[in-house]
């Protein structure tokens, strides 16, 4: 394996832990982020003539010397001070004095509910999350939230300064504080799922291994939380989505559902999540996962493009819309209802969401609609906006292809 794509594979698996390891020795993100950053850019020096055996444990090894270094230039380290800090650092790395520690026995998700914590807002939560454990940029950051990327680095910048200033405490919490960060968390592994299913930028579709720690990452929360009907209906919102990954793509070409070989759906996978979504419903609490979970259900139950019950799914959205009126939700309902009630309908209610003006999808949805208006011209100007606002290539190939259509 060539240097680089090593180090490329170190920074996937232990970027998020190495961080999380020198933040819970030293108390500051921008510190932690820093050092480790310098590591793997001297790992693609020294590891040309030398790979080490453990990658993880050198960048650590690497990172933690690094920040040392920096602090004892800034004149911020005595020798107690260190000597508490790496003694802490191999108390948490190891066997935690907390009972939690027991039962979240992968470190990723310890550091997934480590990050979680209520005393900074939800979103910063999970844009620190994202970062951290993740290691997902500023820019993926802010597509998934629709935000300007300046907005999201500095609602970061805020989380980690008021982490620092309050003392806010870097460990996993107590069983009984579980609760109170679940929210979060599942939040963060439905985030890491889209961005691995459907990249915001590059030259390839999706990334299989992003998604595919994600769905890892709600199997151990399933596990760990089998009684909670939101788990389960995250599990199988995105054990469904999956389940059609094969019937993506043609080629370098993206398939839209509609035109997708459904004989290469994966039968288990959509047994599997559908029994999951029927378990979650059962308990009578129904959430926003177990919601989009039904939707994904019904998609998967249909045996044509033409058998969809668009109705019953136009019915699920309103409903998910009750307890989300977020406008991701508003569209995917005017999408159902335009393709229950007919294009003008659809049109219509598209026209009404306010705040996606840059969003991509928003777009593609109205040129659907326009071009089945017959208003071609209108539905080019639409692609031709979609198409400016994507970064994926793959994506943009397939604008392309349907301009050409026009």
């Amino acid at each position: 394996m060539d240097p680089r794509t090593l180090v490329e594979q170190a920074f996937r698996n232990d970027q998020g832990r190495a961080v999380g390891s020198l933040v819970r020795a030293f108390g500051d993100f921008t510190l932690a982020e820093e050092a480790v950053q310098e590591a793997y850019a001297q790992a693609l020096q020294k590891w040309a003539d030398d790979p080490p055996e453990n990658p993880g444990g050198w960048i650590l090894t690497t990172a933690r010397n690094r920040a040392i270094d920096k602090l004892r230039r800034a004149g911020r380290l005595e020798a107690k001070t260190l000597e508490m800090a790496l003694e802490l650092d191999r108390r948490q790395a190891g066997a935690d004095d907390n009972p939690f520690a027991d039962t979240i026995v992968d470190d990723r998700l310890r550091l997934m509910f480590t990050c979680c914590h209520p005393a900074i807002g939800q979103d910063a939560q999970v844009a620190l999350t994202l970062r951290l454990v993740a290691g997902l940029t500023t820019p993926q950051i802010a597509r998934a939230f629709l935000v300007q990327e300046s907005t999201m680095a500095a609602r970061i910048t805020r989380a980690k300064k008021k982490i620092r200033v309050a003392a806010i405490p870097f460990r996993v919490p107590p069983d009984h504080l579980l609760a109170e960060r679940l929210d979060a968390v599942l939040s963060c592994v439905y985030l890491i799922f889209n961005e691995g299913y459907l990249r915001g930028e590059g030259d390839v579709l999706l990334d299989a291994e992003l998604s595919g720690e994600a769905i890892r990452l709600g199997r151990l929360l399933h596990r760990l939380m089998p009684n909670e009907p939101e788990v389960t209906g995250l599990l199988a919102l995105m054990v469904l989505i999956d389940s059609r990954r094969h019937s993506r793509a043609r080629g370098r070409r993206l398939v839209r559902l509609g035109e997708q070989d459904r004989t290469r759906w994966d039968r288990e996978m959509i047994e599997e999540g559908c029994a999951l979504v029927e378990r979650a419903l059962r308990r009578g609490r129904p959430g926003p996962y177990q919601v989009q979970a039904a939707i994904q259900a019904v998609h998967a139950e249909a045996r044509t493009w033409n058998d969809t019950d668009w109705t019953q799914i136009a019915g699920l959205y309103a409903s998910l819309a009750v307890g989300d009126p977020s406008p991701v939700v508003a569209l995917n309902h005017a999408v159902a209802v335009g393709m229950a009630e007919g294009p003008e309908a659809g049109l219509t209610a598209i026209d009404r969401i306010d705040g996606l003006d840059d969003y991509h999808l928003v777009h593609a949805a109205r040129a659907d609609f326009l071009e089945r208006l017959g208003r071609t011209d209108d539905a080019r100007e639409a692609l031709t906006r979609a198409r400016a606002l994507t970064n994926n290539v793959v994506e943009q190939r397939h604008l392309d292809d349907r301009l050409a259509d026009l």
